[in-house]
């Protein structure tokens, strides 16, 4: 047993530690701001000078990133000068800005010319306390249109609450994506693979998969045992989402969907109501990730389900960005139309 004078030194150093960690904090959170205001305080005087005198942004920009570079030292390079201009034109109002932000979060973000679309990553990172790496991730897997084309029919509801709001995780069908992009495995977009090989990968590339798999997910265990008429059977992988109060079971294939997948998946769901299921939870959802689906087939096969159970699709490569705004701006036109 510890004398207590050691308990009391042990105590008081936990004190003093977490005062200076809170102070560390903040003082890093004031520096962060300022820089930012600077860099906006910059972008504007470039832009008054550029406007009052008349001169081409890109000569303007390329001299003084010269001279400051030679004066003042980095950080201060052509790109970045372009940045701080194109912050001030975007935010003309900084105090708008999240304070979460850092520049370089800001600097990604600044790529996004659709403001809707901007505005969307901008809260995300905010709410989600992503990364640099997670937001630039984020981006270049078209998270937004993934979203938008994942939620059904379209309407323009969508876009104005994921851009005002970020996602917002209500219902089972808040969480849903498709497709489900896996470009982390590093697998072969024609390579065959096994299923068990597949869920081995997503386990040791966890942390990326609950990224993309979205808020409010937490890792339960792969093949949990479910026993059924004295026949052992066992779901891919288990998930619990605590902003749905609900497990999540995926079951992954690696062939196309097939009708015997939901009802299997339909089995194990009444298993988890009934002998998992605590009083606080929810009913449990169910994800058939595969490789492919005919739409007419999941249809018939998921109608009538008591249970929620949705198949979506898996992709082990970026998708293509041009082609999911396409379907984006003709989902908008459809629904233009029809609202005439």
């Amino acid at each position: 047993m510890k004398p207590k004078k050691d308990n009391v030194l042990d105590d008081l150093y936990r004190e003093i530690a977490q005062i200076l960690e809170k102070g560390r904090r903040k003082i890093n959170t004031t520096i962060n701001n300022q820089l930012i205001l600077a860099y906006w305080q910059i972008g504007k005087t470039i832009v008054e000078k550029e406007r009052s005198e008349e001169l081409s942004a890109r000569k303007l920009i390329l001299d003084l990133s010269k001279l400051l570079s030679k004066e003042i030292g980095k950080g201060f390079s052509r790109s970045n000068l372009f940045n701080m201009r194109m912050f001030y034109l975007k935010y003309p109002d900084v105090q708008t800005l999240s304070g979460h932000l850092t520049w370089s979060h800001i600097c990604e973000l600044l790529s996004i010319e659709d403001n809707q679309k901007r505005e969307f990553y901008e809260k995300e990172t905010q709410n989600s306390k992503w990364s640099v790496r997670e937001l630039k991730r984020q981006i270049n897997t078209s998270l937004f249109e993934r979203l938008l084309l994942s939620k059904g029919k379209f309407n323009k509801q969508q876009v104005y609450q994921l851009s005002k709001e970020g996602m917002i995780v209500e219902k089972p069908e808040d969480i849903i994506k498709d497709p489900y992009v896996l470009e982390f495995l590093g697998i072969p977009e024609n390579k065959i693979i096994l299923e068990k090989e597949l869920e081995i990968k997503l386990i040791r590339h966890i942390e990326d998969f609950l990224l993309e798999l979205g808020k409010g997910f937490m890792f339960v265990g792969s093949q949990q045992r479910i026993t059924i008429g004295n026949v052992h059977y066992k779901v891919d992988m288990v998930f619990y989402n605590k902003k749905l109060r609900a497990y999540v079971l995926i079951d992954l294939k690696v062939n196309k969907l097939k009708p015997e997948n939901i009802g299997q998946m339909n089995a194990y769901l009444n298993y988890y109501k009934a002998e998992v299921n605590e009083d606080i939870d929810n009913d449990p959802i169910g994800i058939i990730l595969c490789t492919d689906k005919d739409e007419i087939v999941a249809e018939y096969a998921l109608g009538g389900l008591n249970n929620q159970i949705f198949a979506s699709k898996y992709v082990y490569f970026l998708p293509n960005k041009d082609e999911l705004i396409d379907q984006v701006q003709k989902a908008i036109k459809e629904y233009k139309e029809e609202e005439e």
